[in-house]
Order: C-alpha cells, then structure tokens, then sequence
C-alpha cells in the first residue's frame, strides 16, 4: 500500500510539473537539459573540464534559442534576488561585489583575503578553502548566488561559521550527507560559533547546482 501511494504521489508530482512546464519541453530543450546534465557531470568528475564547459555551453545555447525571453526572465528574476540578498545581508560600507556571465574561482591554492564579498554569474565554478584566508575584519559575508553552480567548500574550524544553501535542481553534499533532485537546502552553524572571534557566513543560492561541502 505504502509503495502504490508512493508510485501516486510521484504521478502526481510528475504530471503537475508536466503541466506547469510542458509548454516549453520540446525535444530540443529535453536534449538540452540532459547536455547540461553531462556538462556538470564532466566538470565534477575533473578529469575533462574544458569538455564539460563546452557542453554547457552548447545545452544553455540551445535552450536560449528555443525560449530567449524565458531564459530572460529567469536571469532577471535570479538577479533581483540576488541584489535584494544582498542589501540585506551585506553590511553598509565597503565589500566586494561582481555580477559577470562566468566566474572560476580558485581560492584553494594559495593564501587569500576574506572579506565581505557578494557575486552572482550565469555560470560559475567556485573552490574556497577557509584555511587559507587571511580575515579582514572579525565578521565577514559570503555571497554566491547565480543560475548554474560548482561550489566546493572547506570549513576549517578556526572560525565560526555559519552556512545556508540552496539548490532549486542538482545536489548538496554535505559531511558525507548527500541530497539530490529538487529543493535541496541547508542550514548549519558550528557548535563553536558564539565563542570565536572570527565569523564568517557563507550563502550560496543556484538555479542548477553542485555543491561540496566538507568540514575539516
């Protein structure tokens, strides 16, 4: 019994989304959404990023010149959001703030300043490692927030930190805790928060995404 209502809550969901969407599913954006799809999973296995690029590049191609004005009105959204995010989460004052098409960021290498930063890209591929910044400031925000996402992330415990993030489709994976499909979203503060001197809070918000979280 338990697995038929499970079988009709899954019909269900699936002909309501078929409603609401299937105007624009047409085989041209169905091809489009699984290149997508391969793209980020080519750039998550990592031996052939450049290939994975390319694919999203060539999915998102197709799929702006099947619906433009949808693809228009998904940015616009995504970047209200995000500016409104922003003026409620960034401080008055001096911080950095970057809206570009594509973003890589590669704060896992060398030692690099933490500050209050908010950036928001159509696509974008961010890898930070906390144990290397250089803290400006005893509170700091980051801000990541775009269409399509790559986040991995390294928590060092020498700061409090607090994390909120959210994945309309795609996966979060967190201390060995995966969620995947839809709606994925969490929420963790570390146990030594309130006792440290150096905070930071780190928001990450996407329409398509993969983010790696993991604590050290």
């Amino acid at each position: 019994m338990d697995r038929h209502r499970s079988l009709l809550a899954i019909g269900l969901i699936g002909l309501g989304t078929f409603i609401i969407f299937g105007q624009w599913l047409s085989f041209f954006t169905i091809v489009a959404i699984l290149i997508l799809g391969y793209g980020i999973y080519k750039i998550r296995l990592g031996d052939d990023v450049k290939t994975g690029y390319i694919l999203l590049a060539v999915g998102g191609g197709i799929i702006l010149l099947q619906h433009f004005m949808l693809v228009v009105a998904i940015v616009m959204i995504s970047l209200g959001l995000y500016y409104a995010k922003m003026k409620k989460m960034q401080p008055e004052g001096n911080h950095v703030q970057k809206q570009n098409i594509t973003t890589s960021i590669h704060w896992n290498r060398d030692p690099w300043t933490l500050r209050n930063t908010s950036m928001w890209h159509v696509l974008g591929e961010v890898n930070i490692d906390l144990s290397l910044a250089m803290v400006e400031g005893q509170n700091n925000v980051l801000m990541f927030q775009g269409i399509v996402g790559d986040i991995d992330l390294v928590v060092s415990e020498d700061y409090g930190v607090e994390i909120e993030a959210f994945v309309l489709f795609g996966q979060i994976d967190f201390n060995e805790t995966r969620e995947t499909g839809m709606l994925n979203r969490i929420y963790w503060k570390s146990p030594n928060y309130e006792q440290r001197d150096q905070k930071v809070k780190i928001i990450i918000s996407y329409l398509v995404g993969n983010v790696d979280i993991h604590l050290t």
